[in-house]
């Protein structure tokens, strides 16, 4: 998009021109003086959660008690599946929430590994999620160090060149294991390209979609993916910690094994039989009993985001993104800062990234601005990024405009030096 001046008024003119703005009104929002970009790592809560969860508990679990498992709850992990799986692209019987996203990795990684036992390599980058790459190294160090974790690095800090993925995939690689969107840069990949690579070479490829599913179109059955992981309290909306969903290809579900073996993995979990047999479809990646309160406040927050739909969230996402890199360039370059993010909108998801020397006290002004200034809430992502999540679904063009005249007076009016570098224990 060409955006023709920084006038308030265009933001405005766009808000009105926004064919999802109804969708706002969806959510708590309670301060008028808050703006609130950090969604890519914590969304907004969803009105109608509020009296989801108010039967759950009073009426499903306060007056059914364990009978309530037998009225549908357990059938919970896979229903929300179902949702999710519209989302990304995979058939209802291909997707499970269960867990959290790094146990997720945990049980598909080793699963990977196991049916691929010639292979000695694991492939991965400098971007991908640290928690991703702890978890790899913990498995590497738990399965007697036969495997080497290579990283790709990248030339500019923002992107990886393809052409350095399949220079790294060879006949030793059993894993590709990737993050679909860059948690800092907010580069993405080609998911289809990457994963033709590392089938050429025999690997198997697992996607984490943490920061893109809800935010841009996937299509995991077109892309031939076989494993995926991603949580549900960003973008989906889901609540704190809420549990995380895995992804298995049909084909694979009975033929890969996951470390795991719960009761619930079982084929039978109520034969209780003390020798394990495992379940022939996705149920064998569950593990133990789900936890349904936080589990039950995803299903109406996927609702609305299916109600919305992705086409429509991915095409005002990248009009707001590009409005914010606009007046970026215009306000905030001749002040320090510099995009970390790509500029093309086909390389990138729906934060935006900002990079500045005094990155860390900018967010805390921003954060802690007295009134009568607007608070906005990004967050910090180290050395120097200010991440600035855009959802479509609640976010505005005016907040976009007001978040960067706020920067930009928190810079020339150098307000952040009355903050120190002083990290809180959340960022």
């Amino acid at each position: 998009m060409n955006f023709s001046n920084t006038d308030i008024s265009l933001a405005r003119k766009l808000d009105a021109q926004d064919e999802l703005a109804s969708f706002r009104d969806e959510f708590l929002i309670d301060d008028p003086n808050l703006i609130y970009l950090d969604g890519n790592s914590l969304g907004r809560l969803p009105k109608c959660s509020i009296n989801f969860m108010r039967n759950a508990i009073e009426e499903e679990w306060g007056k059914r008690l364990i009978q309530v498992w037998n009225d549908g709850w357990v059938n919970t992990p896979t229903e929300l599946g179902a949702k999710i799986a519209k989302l990304v692209g995979a058939h209802p019987d291909e997707i499970l929430v269960t867990e959290a996203t790094s146990i997720n990795l945990f049980k598909l990684a080793i699963a990977a590994l196991q049916a691929r036992p010639n292979r000695t390599e694991i492939l991965s980058d400098e971007f991908n999620f640290p928690s991703d790459l702890y978890i790899l190294q913990g498995i590497i160090d738990l399965l007697g160090k036969k495997h080497h974790l290579n990283l790709i690095s990248s030339t500019d800090s923002i992107s990886i060149d393809a052409e350095d993925i399949e220079k790294n995939i060879n006949e030793k690689t059993t894993l590709v294991s990737l993050t679909h969107v860059a948690f800092k840069s907010a580069f993405m990949y080609d998911m289809k390209k990457v994963t033709e690579q590392a089938h050429k070479s025999g690997a198997l490829m697992l996607w984490d979609l943490s920061h893109s599913v809800g935010a841009v179109p996937i299509d995991l059955n077109a892309c031939k993916v076989d494993l995926a992981i991603g949580c549900t309290y960003k973008y989906l909306n889901g609540g704190p910690g809420a549990p995380a969903f895995l992804y298995v290809r049909r084909d694979l579900q009975k033929e890969l094994s996951q470390p795991m073996w719960g009761w619930f993995a079982a084929e039978k979990p109520f034969d209780f039989d003390l020798n394990f047999t495992p379940a022939s479809d996705i149920f064998r990646y569950r593990v133990g009993t789900p936890p349904m309160l936080s589990m039950k406040a995803i299903d109406p927050a996927l609702d609305i985001i299916l109600d919305a739909g992705m086409t429509r969230l991915r095409k005002k996402s990248i009009a707001q993104t590009e409005y914010l890199i606009f007046l970026a360039d215009k306000w905030l370059n001749p002040l320090g800062f510099r995009l970390g993010t790509p500029r093309k909108a086909a390389l990138r998801g729906s934060h935006v990234s900002l990079r500045h020397l005094e990155s860390f006290r900018i967010t805390r002004a921003l954060i802690e601005s007295h009134p009568p200034a607007i608070r906005v809430i990004p967050d910090f992502r180290a050395p120097d990024n200010i991440r600035f999540g855009i959802t479509p679904l609640y976010t505005t063009f005016t907040e976009i405009h007001q978040a960067l005249a706020r920067i930009k007076i928190i810079v020339e009016d150098k307000i952040y030096e009355e903050y120190t570098n002083e990290q809180l224990a959340i960022t």
